[in-house]
C-alpha cells in the first residue's frame, strides 16, 4: 500500500475533488461555483491527501481572521480509505494551518462516525441548524478551540 502524503489542493484539483465529493456526500456535494470558490479565494486553506496519484481525501479550511475563527468548509475522505485515520490526518493538517483560535464546522446529525471523529478531535457541540441539509435534516454545529496564540 503506498504513502498517504497530505499536499496543497489547488483549483487544477477540481476534477478530483468533485469526484470524491460525490462519492463522499452525493446529493451535499457542492456545486461548481462554490468548489471554485473553495479552491480559489485566499483565505481557505485546502488540502489534499494523496495515495500514489489517487486523491483519496480532501479537507478546506475558511479561514475569518475578523472574527477569530476558521470553518471547515468542507472534508472528504474516499469512501475506500475511511476508518484508517485519514479524517483525522486531514483535520490535524487544517487545525494546524490556520492562525486563528477556534475551528468550527457542522455535520448531519446522523453521521455518527464523523461526530464521533470530531469528538475524539476536541469538538463540542454548540448548535443545531434545523433542515440544513438536503432532505431536511439537521445539521450539528460544533466546535474546537485550539492552540494558537
Amino acid at each position: 500500500m503506498a504513502e498517504i502524503n497530505i499536499v496543497a489542493a489547488t483549483l487544477w484539483d477540481m476534477g478530483d475533488i468533485r469526484r470524491l465529493e460525490k462519492a463522499s456526500f452525493d446529493q451535499d456535494s457542492w456545486p461548481l461555483i462554490e468548489m471554485i470558490g473553495v479552491l480559489s479565494f485566499p483565505s481557505v486553506q485546502r488540502w489534499k491527501a494523496m495515495r500514489g496519484d489517487e486523491l483519496v481525501g480532501f479537507v478546506a479550511a475558511d479561514e475569518r481572521v475578523s472574527q477569530g475563527l476558521a470553518w471547515i468548509a468542507t472534508i472528504a475522505v474516499s469512501p475506500y480509505h475511511r476508518r484508517k485515520g485519514l479524517g483525522n490526518q486531514l483535520l490535524e493538517k487544517a487545525e494546524s494551518a490556520v492562525s486563528v483560535p477556534l475551528m468550527r464546522l457542522s455535520v448531519r446529525a446522523k453521521n455518527s462516525g464523523a461526530i464521533q471523529l470530531y469528538q475524539k478531535r476536541g469538538y463540542v457541540q454548540i448548535d443545531v441548524w434545523p433542515s440544513y441539509y438536503t432532505g431536511g435534516e439537521d445539521a450539528i454545529v460544533m466546535e474546537k478551540k485550539l492552540e494558537k496564540q
